[in-house]
């Protein structure tokens, strides 16, 4: 008995003489732009319940206040259009000593008009949020999640992989850059560890059309222009639309796949429904043969068969 209890001690001092894991090594910690409502706040609520630590980016004081309110999230005042801000996000958390598993590019904007009608101003304020917003904080997290060897997986939509409808040429050309970002910044974090994916959903309830139709009125007004009843109108039209829209409960499991997943993927296609989802892939099968159809060196129908066949079975070239 006496040499059990003696083996016991010893084994007791040589297991406290063993370096402890920090809070920081169990729970991982994730930043997400835009957490202030739709998309970004059903993520943070999602990654929150599930004992990770998010750094939840918001612009206003009131939605700070809001998510700060709840466990496991540390609101940051974080506008992806200003550099300053984005600077002292990124300097805080490396201060706090938490590291940086993961950074999530969902804050954006809609908006737009027909080109031969709409402002420049309009057209440069999405590409300032929806692009270089994303390419801002991209290369500010970038070195903490290289830390980490983490993940970096930015919010696109089904409108940057489909034919953009009229006066949406902004917002879908700004989504559309960020599938060209992806690939590339994919092929770029590779070798450092990291692993880039993009989340592309339909149409789920979120702020951003109402957010999009009252900016264009704000500047209305500002302009010297009244609220006139069609206005209002316009409005409540798409607020009731929106709000007609499946929660993004969907949207965030494909995130959560694309943040924790061994083997993550490189596109995530979120849609409500059979529909979207038909429109989505018709549409780039479209492409493919609009991109088929000029030239000596097109493919006959055999040899594009071939070419789905062999990537259904993984065995395209590598990208």
């Amino acid at each position: 008995m006496h040499r059990f209890i003696q083996f016991t001690l010893v084994f007791a001092a040589l297991f406290l003489a063993l370096p402890q894991a920090s809070a920081a090594d169990q729970q991982k910690s994730i930043l997400i732009t835009g957490a202030s409502t739709g998309i970004g706040r059903n993520l943070a609520e999602t990654l929150a319940e599930n004992g990770y630590h998010v750094y939840a980016g918001a612009r206003k004081d009131k939605d700070l206040a809001a998510l700060n309110a709840i466990d496991n999230v540390t609101a940051v005042k974080l506008d992806v259009t200003s550099q300053e801000q984005v600077d002292a996000a990124a300097a805080m958390i490396r201060e706090n000593g938490s590291g940086l598993y993961a950074l999530v590019n969902n804050a954006g904007v809609g908006g737009g008009d027909n080109v031969v009608e709409g402002a420049i101003e309009d057209q440069s304020f999405v590409y300032a949020v929806n692009v270089e917003g994303v390419y801002r904080t991209s290369q500010a997290f970038a070195p903490l999640v290289i830390e980490s060897k983490g993940r970096i997986v930015t919010t696109g939509s089904i409108a940057g992989t489909i034919s953009s409808i009229p006066g949406f040429s902004a917002y879908s050309g700004s989504k559309h850059w960020i599938e060209a970002f992806t690939d590339s910044f994919a092929t770029e974090m590779a070798p450092l560890g990291v692993h880039v994916s993009v989340v592309e959903p339909g149409n789920y309830k979120s702020n951003i059309r109402r957010s999009s139709v009252a900016r264009a009125q704000e500047q209305e007004k500002a302009a010297g222009a009244e609220m006139t009843a069609e206005m209002k109108e316009q409005y409540e039209k798409t607020a009731a639309r929106e709000l007609s829209f499946k929660e993004p409960d969907e949207v965030s499991t494909a995130f959560m796949h694309a943040l924790f997943d061994d083997q993550p993927l490189r596109r995530y296609v979120v849609v409500p429904n059979m529909g979207e989802q038909e429109f989505t892939i018709r549409t780039k099968v479209n492409e493919l043969v609009q991109l088929n159809q000029w030239g000596p060196y097109s493919y006959d129908r055999d040899g594009l068969i071939k070419l789905l066949d062999e990537a259904l079975a993984g065995d395209a070239p590598a990208e």
